[in-house]
């Protein structure tokens, strides 16, 4: 049986597309996703352009602030406070207990050493002296008494020991009198030690009654008067202070804190100047006489306390003020100095080292900005140091062994720096 064997396409219902329209459609499909996959990666690429100009700003330029090596003195200064003081103060008090009765001194007079600045009342100590004497008129007299006594004794036993030789009187009698005798003796005794008693009285009431007068132990002049006639003294182990005098006011001394980490450096005899708030633009020369062992602590401070002898001739400084003194612990003459600033400085410049990768890195590789490193020094080592030279331009290290430092300069020992080189002391960035 024969028939026609080509292939018929069918469609029932619309439900089977044809192959071409669907190969169409196809087509189409993959058109548009390449499209899109293009846009994608045109905006990616556009991103990334953006954000490198963003990040990067354009080539950084930098300029220097420079300060040349100089040759110069330098003096290194430790600072200290206190207050000026009399080099010698004493505090008069009462050694005796009674009522004030006359005062001759006042604040700022000048006394001598000796003189009465007062006087307490000594009515009662007049007496209590009078009361003494008498006693020791009595205890004379009863010596004189018991010395007669005791001749007395002496010559009877005398007579009775005659008789007892002669069988006139008894052993009995002569055993009584020498008894009698004895005690003659005894009593005289007593009382001459009554005698050296009543003396020390008088000598006691004697010196109690001078201990009423009050007089200045030394030359000088009264800083402080705290009493007035008619007060009250009482004399205890913590008398209170009626006086205070100072020595010659025209030598004084400066008493100040100095810092537990600044005191190895000072030393006797190094020169100091002074400034006090009533005189602020007169500076007072110094020098230190003595640095305590002792230390003293305030507020977990620990400072040890520095003397220095001040001339004050004209009288300007007083005592209790105030005053900052600068103590010269080490001067250098012709020194090669460089500012501190330029020891501190280390520059930030870029490293241009664009990135590169075996695997590739596509177009992100080309739009990646430089990386930005600091060119810091090697970390400092005792005594050495890295400064930095302007140099056609460009920043150059230079090692440096360095000396004293006033704070704002500092002297260089041993190092590949003349007079003149440019120091980099500060920098500042800009973008081309």
């Amino acid at each position: 049986m024969t028939g026609d064997m080509t292939p018929k396409s069918t469609n029932q219902g619309g439900a089977s597309p044809d192959l071409a329209t669907l190969l169409a459609s196809a087509r189409s499909g993959s058109g548009r996703r390449r499209w899109l996959w293009r846009s994608v990666v045109l905006g990616l690429v556009i991103v990334a352009l953006a954000g490198y100009l963003l990040l990067a700003g354009g080539e950084a330029t930098y300029s220097y602030t420079t300060v040349p090596a100089r040759k110069g003195d330098l003096t290194v200064l430790v600072t200290a406070t206190g207050s000026i003081e009399p080099t010698v103060s004493v505090d008069v008090s009462s050694e005796q207990s009674g009522t004030l009765r006359e005062v001759f001194v006042d604040y700022n007079s000048p006394v001598k050493k000796g003189e009465i600045v007062a006087r307490l009342d000594t009515a009662k100590l007049e007496a209590d002296v009078k009361s003494a004497e008498a006693k020791l008129l009595a205890a004379k007299a009863a010596v004189s008494k018991s010395v007669a006594d005791m001749n007395s004794a002496r010559i009877t036993l005398d007579r009775l020991t005659s008789l007892v030789n002669s069988r006139v009187s008894s052993q009995q009698d002569l055993d009584a009198a020498r008894y009698s005798y004895d005690a003659t003796i005894a009593t005289k005794e007593s009382a001459e030690a009554d005698v050296l008693s009543a003396e020390a009285a008088l000598q006691q009431a004697e010196l109690n009654l001078s201990k009423a007068t009050i007089i200045s132990p030394i030359d000088g002049i009264v800083l402080s008067r705290d009493v007035d006639p008619g007060a009250t003294v009482a004399a205890s182990l913590e008398a209170p202070v009626l006086f205070t005098i100072a020595g010659d006011l025209k030598e004084m001394e400066l008493q100040v804190a100095i810092d537990e980490a600044d005191v190895g450096q000072v030393a006797v005899g190094q020169k100091a100047t002074f400034t006090v708030d009533a005189f602020p633009d007169e500076r007072f020369p110094a020098e230190i006489t003595s640095v305590r062992y002792a230390s003293e602590t305030t507020n977990d401070v620990v400072t040890y306390k520095g003397i220095l002898s001040v001339d004050n001739d004209a009288l300007k400084l007083r005592q209790g003020m105030t005053a900052t003194a600068d103590i010269v612990v080490q001067s250098i003459k012709e020194g090669l100095l460089v500012p501190n600033a330029a020891l501190r400085y280390s520059p930030a410049a870029s490293a241009v080292t664009p990135e590169s990768d075996s695997s590739g890195g596509g177009v992100f590789s080309i739009f990646r900005p430089p990386r930005m490193g600091p060119l810091t020094a090697p970390e400092p080592a005792g005594n050495e140091r890295t400064v930095w030279l302007l140099k056609a331009g460009v920043p150059v290290a230079v090692n440096i062994e360095i000396g004293a430092s006033d704070g704002q300069n500092t002297v260089v020992t041993k190092g590949d720096i003349a007079e003149g080189d440019e120091l980099i002391t500060d920098e500042t960035a800009g973008n081309e």
